[in-house]
């Protein structure tokens, strides 16, 4: 059997690691497109199909829930077969899944497509690649995730107008047409590089300054460990419920005010871009202070550039509240996987992280729905951003409350070891 051999525990932090993290990146950003496309196209379809905002944001919704689902099972295909070959699979799917969509007659089959695109997909290229990268780094683990990371908002940033003025000059159709040729030859080419499995023991980590000494990986945050990851993924609906109002409905949301959907895509670009800040500079940050804390300071920050949204409707501020919501939010998603690698058992890490970011898939696919509902239900978008600021709020508490927990147990083990 011609299995590749996993890679000697000598490569972690070398230039090797960082050749494949920079492919890891590329992948994300091909892999993860149709997350932010399908939010451009969104005004289009609904008129296409002459059917309701909450009926238009379906597949979104659909998208992101075989997303979540999809990272569980690509992540333990990855475990089992090896990354390379999930990643010939994920191709195959954003190829399909764009062409379908493409074809599509109506809302159910353009929404089925979307289901592809995130169970085989997407999926492909977040969770288990974001596991992957953990295992190739130790000293800049945080930054290293960080960057991986960011390929999902370098993807944001990068295809909305593109494919705005895809949708302008030549038709959404052919648009998808030319996506799913695009990104799924590109994952094609790109997965031969990914070959080599990851190494199979990690030293010892290089604890964050500030992070907690020692935790105890049997009883994270001093909970069973069942406990400790249902919170997450409770705090993981609540962030992403929130995070998905302005990122899905900020092109509508534009066309309502009467800027049009080529200013609302420029936001939408803008809010991603500053994203990937964000995700870069929380990598640094959670270095030095350790998730929890990365998770903690992320969420305040997020709600408070929810709350600007409410005042400020003008053109000029809703670019500069675009571009500050991205700076604030970037963070939070990346933060759950270093908690985890933090706080629980080595050998459970990428079954844990998979789970955590299925939860907060679900909550993009929930939020990107129920703001559709509460905007028919209003006429208003205002709703729907009070509605975020709520379900912010959640995912604050929790955070909040698993760094108190966090504490009282670092101080208990340092009165132990005295």
């Amino acid at each position: 059997m011609n299995r590749p051999l996993h890679a000697d525990p000598s490569v972690i932090d070398s230039r090797q690691a960082a050749w494949r993290l920079l492919v890891a990146l590329g992948l994300v950003v091909l892999g993860n497109s149709s997350m932010y496309v399908v939010s451009v196209v969104l005004p289009t379809v609904q008129t296409e199909f002459g059917i309701d905002r909450a009926s238009a944001s379906l597949p979104y919704t659909f998208m992101m829930v075989c997303l979540g689902i999809g990272g569980i099972w690509t992540g333990r295909m990855a475990d089992r077969h090896g990354l390379m070959k999930v990643l010939w699979v994920g191709a195959l799917a954003v190829a399909g899944g764009f062409l379908w969509a493409a074809q599509s007659g109506s809302i159910w089959t353009f929404g089925l497509a979307h289901g592809l695109l995130g169970l085989l997909g997407g999926a492909s290229t977040f969770a288990p690649l974001l596991a992957d990268t953990s295992q190739w780094w130790n000293r800049r683990r945080g930054i290293a995730v960080a960057i991986c990371a960011s390929g999902n908002y370098i993807a944001g940033a990068l295809w909305p107008p593109l494919v705005q003025h895809g949708i302008e000059t030549i038709g959404w159709r052919p648009t998808y047409t030319i996506m799913g040729l695009v990104c799924g030859l590109g994952m094609l080419a790109l997965s031969g590089l990914m070959r080599q499995r990851p190494p199979l023991a990690l030293p010892q980590p290089v604890a964050a300054a500030g992070a907690a000494p020692a935790a105890d990986r049997s009883r994270p945050f001093g909970l069973s460990p069942s406990s400790a990851q249902w919170l997450l993924c409770v705090a993981g609906v609540g962030c992403c419920v929130a995070m998905s109002m302005p990122q899905v409905h900020i092109v509508a949301y534009c066309t309502d005010l009467g800027y049009g959907a080529a200013r609302g895509a420029e936001m939408l670009s803008l809010m991603l871009a500053s994203g990937i800040v964000s995700r870069l500079v929380s990598g640094f940050i959670c270095d030095r202070i350790g998730g929890i804390r990365t998770l903690l300071l992320g969420s305040a920050l997020q709600g408070v550039a929810l709350l600007l949204f409410l005042p400020f409707d003008g053109m000029v501020p809703l670019y500069v509240v675009s571009a500050l919501f991205g700076l604030f939010q970037g963070g939070i998603v990346p933060s759950y996987a270093i908690i985890i690698r933090e706080h629980f058992a080595l050998q459970e890490v990428g079954a844990r992280v998979g789970a955590v970011i299925m939860a907060t898939l679900i909550g993009m696919a929930l939020g990107g729905w129920l703001s559709g509902w509460i905007f028919d239900m209003t006429g208003s978008y205002d709703a729907a951003f009070i509605n975020g600021i709520a379900w912010n709020l959640l995912n604050l508490a929790i955070a909040g409350w698993l760094y108190r927990r966090m504490r009282a147990s670092a101080a208990q083990r340092t009165q132990a070891g005295k």
